[in-house]
Order: C-alpha cells, then sequence, then structure tokens
C-alpha cells in the first residue's frame, strides 16, 4: 500500500513523511478517526514506507523486495494483530490473531482501501459474537516482538481496533508498549477512541484522521463503480465523509430510483387533487415494509430540499442524480419559501408516526391530502 492510494488525509500523511525520514518514529502511533473513514489504509502505507529500500518523493517504491513483500502481505518484520471471535476448539489462552490469517488475507484484498467492520465478522462467518482480542494475543504479540528484524530496522505491529482487547490482554501488553526494544513500533487503529484503554491511550502519539471531502468520496466511488461525475456526488453528498456510507447510498441506488417514481406520481396526483388515486398510492406505498417507507419518507425531504435549492437558482449547490434534475426542472418552481418548510415538517412528521407503528394507510393518505392543500402555495 503507498501513501498515494490512501483516500485523502494529506496533512496526517506529510506528518508521517516527516517523522519517518527524520527517523523520529514515535514507538507507538494512535491513527483514530470515525468508522467509514479509511485508516488501516494508512497504517499500511506507513510500515511499508518505514521498511521501503527506495523511497522516492515522500512514498515508498512499490518495487523493491520490502514494498513487493508487503504488497504480499509476507513482509517477516510487520505484523498484524486484529479482533478474532474464539473458535470452539481454541483455548481462551491460546487463542490469536494467527488463528484467522488466512480470512485476514482475504479480508484486506478484497477491502483494501476501506475497513469494514461488518464485512469483517461476514469474512470470519461470525452471525452473533462479537470478536475481542483474548488474552492470547498479548503473549503472541509479545513473542513476535521480542524476535530480531529479519530484513529492516524496525519490527512494526499494526494493531487494528485496540478498543477490542480485553482488560487481560491489554494489561499484559501495557509494559511492552511502555517499554519497547529500538526496533519495535507500534501501529493502533482506532474507530473509536474513547473505549481504547486509557493506559494504553497515553502511552501513544495521536494522529485524528478527518472525515473526507465530499470530491474526495465522490471520487472514490466514480472509480470504484464506473459512475458519472454527477451521480457519484450526488450519492457522496449524504454520507458526511463517511467512505461505507457512501457505499452503502449507492447500495440504495436501485431503491432510490423506485422512490423518486412514487415520489413524482405523489406531487402529480397531489397537484391534480386526485383523492381517489391517492388513496391508491397511499396503500401502495402502505405495502413496502415499515423501514422501507421510513427510507421513502426521508428521500422525499432531501428531494424538497434539493428543489427548494434548485428554485432558487444556486444549482451549484445542488446534488442530485440526472434523473432527479431531469423532474426538478419543471417540479421545482412549486417548491418555494411559502411552502417547502411546512411540507417537509409533515413528511417528517409521518415518518415519526410511521417509526412509532401507527396506522400507515392512515398516515400515508392524510400526507398525501396535506400535501394536496400546500403544493400549490
Amino acid at each position: 500500500m503507498k501513501f498515494k492510494e490512501v483516500i485523502g488525509q494529506n496533512s496526517a500523511k506529510e506528518r508521517i513523511v516527516r517523522m519517518i525520514d527524520k527517523d523520529e518514529i514515535p514507538h507507538a502511533i494512535l491513527l483514530h478517526g470515525e468508522q467509514g473513514i479509511p485508516k488501516l489504509a494508512l497504517a499500511r502505507a506507513m510500515a511499508q514506507y518505514i521498511h521501503c529500500e527506495n523511497r522516492h518523493n515522500g512514498d515508498s517504491c512499490g518495487m523493491c523486495p520490502s514494498c513487493l513483500q508487503h504488497q504480499s502481505f509476507n513482509h517477516g518484520d510487520t505484523f498484524f494483530s486484529y479482533p478474532i471471535v474464539k473458535k470452539k476448539s481454541v483455548e481462551a489462552k491460546l487463542a490469536c490473531s494467527d488463528d484467522y490469517s488466512r480470512e485476514w488475507t482475504e479480508f484486506l484484498t478484497a477491502n483494501p482501501l476501506v475497513e469494514d467492520y461488518e464485512k469483517w465478522l461476514e469474512t470470519m462467518k461470525s452471525e452473533n459474537a462479537q470478536p475481542i482480542m483474548y488474552v492470547g494475543e498479548s503473549a503472541s504479540i509479545v513473542h513476535k516482538m521480542s524476535l530480531s528484524s529479519m530484513t529492516s530496522k524496525y519490527k512494526v505491529l499494526i494493531m487494528w481496533l485496540p478498543e477490542k482487547m480485553n482488560a487481560n490482554c491489554a494489561n499484559k501488553l501495557l509494559k511492552l508498549i511502555e517499554e519497547p526494544s529500538s526496533d519495535s513500533l507500534f501501529i493502533f487503529v482506532s474507530n473509536n477512541v474513547n473505549d481504547v484503554l486509557p493506559t494504553i491511550y497515553s502511552r501513544t502519539q495521536r494522529i485524528e484522521l478527518k472525515r473526507l471531502t465530499l470530491e474526495e468520496v465522490a471520487c472514490y466511488i466514480q472509480t470504484k463503480y464506473g459512475l458519472t461525475e454527477q451521480d457519484a456526488i450526488s450519492i457522496a453528498a449524504t454520507s458526511e465523509g463517511n467512505v461505507l456510507q457512501a457505499e452503502m447510498n449507492l447500495a440504495y441506488e436501485s431503491e432510490n430510483k423506485e422512490f423518486l417514481k412514487d415520489f413524482i406520481q405523489l406531487m402529480r396526483l397531489a397537484y391534480s387533487r386526485d383523492l381517489k388515486q391517492l388513496k391508491v398510492w397511499s396503500e401502495r406505498i402502505f405495502n413496502y415494509k415499515r423501514e422501507k417507507i421510513r427510507r421513502f419518507l426521508t428521500y422525499s425531504c432531501r428531494m424538497l430540499r434539493e428543489n427548494f435549492i434548485y428554485n432558487l437558482g444556486e444549482c451549484k449547490l445542488n446534488y442530485m442524480t440526472k434523473q432527479e434534475e431531469e423532474f426538478s426542472v419543471k417540479f421545482s418552481p412549486f417548491i418555494n419559501e411559502v411552502n417547502v418548510i411546512k411540507m417537509l415538517d409533515e413528511f417528517n412528521k409521518a415518518e415519526i408516526d410511521i417509526a412509532g407503528n401507527g396506522n400507515g394507510k392512515i398516515i400515508l393518505f392524510d400526507l398525501a391530502i396535506r400535501i394536496t392543500i400546500l403544493i400549490k402555495r
């Protein structure tokens, strides 16, 4: 993994490169940020840069024997530690990451740029049990970090999700982290720094990774999924810098196309005040599962906001797909400063009532009637 492959985080990359180039690397670094912000890839890029034999322009070469070993997960001085579900045949005092080394390689190969905790559970085929780091993990780490480095100046341990260490595991690692050998480096990668044991946290130098920009998320999903620039921006706009949320939005894209048709039909029937067909419409939407109805109502709120902005002539602030924009060209004049807040309130109220197990048919038909009153204001 090279720094240039890691999405965003340019300031963090520059800080890390300066540390390594000056050989002033803290013995323990904690990379932390919200889930959905790529962090594990940065840790891997850091380890590869530390070991690279031909660094160039602030990045590893990607071609030397060390880099090639990193890319195949075979570097002798790089170790990974991560939460697991103990196998039935293994005692807790012996359970460690190595029990899932094949699955870990599969996980990193399939998800090289963005780590997804839920996908790790799927890779381990863990449906109910929550993975942790058992006391056996600490013994494994102590053994690995006591070995002499094979080909490099430093041995590097990358620990993903240190907040998943149980108390026994964390306590047995404290001395090693506080007083490591001169050739040992620890890179911790956390989704929730508040859950990291304070005694571990205090022994690290922290680097907080920020949410990605809209452009960075859009570029990632556009490249990965072959989207148009407009569609990629539309999907990234509601992700709040979270790559996993953007991919979830994309998974719902076909559903959103269905929602667009439902929204268009509602607005057209409301404008014509066709109560008979609005009743038919409300019963059809009611046949969706409760959570899908809520997603439709949330989608409708977004469309109202987008059309209001479009009506103001601030198209550069719009994040709509091509199909949504085609509808909005003619529809947006009906969403204005007089009715937009009241329409949003009606959709939000309906969503709350649906979530509270209210009578869906009545809630949706009542919503439809209220929209007929507001749409011509």
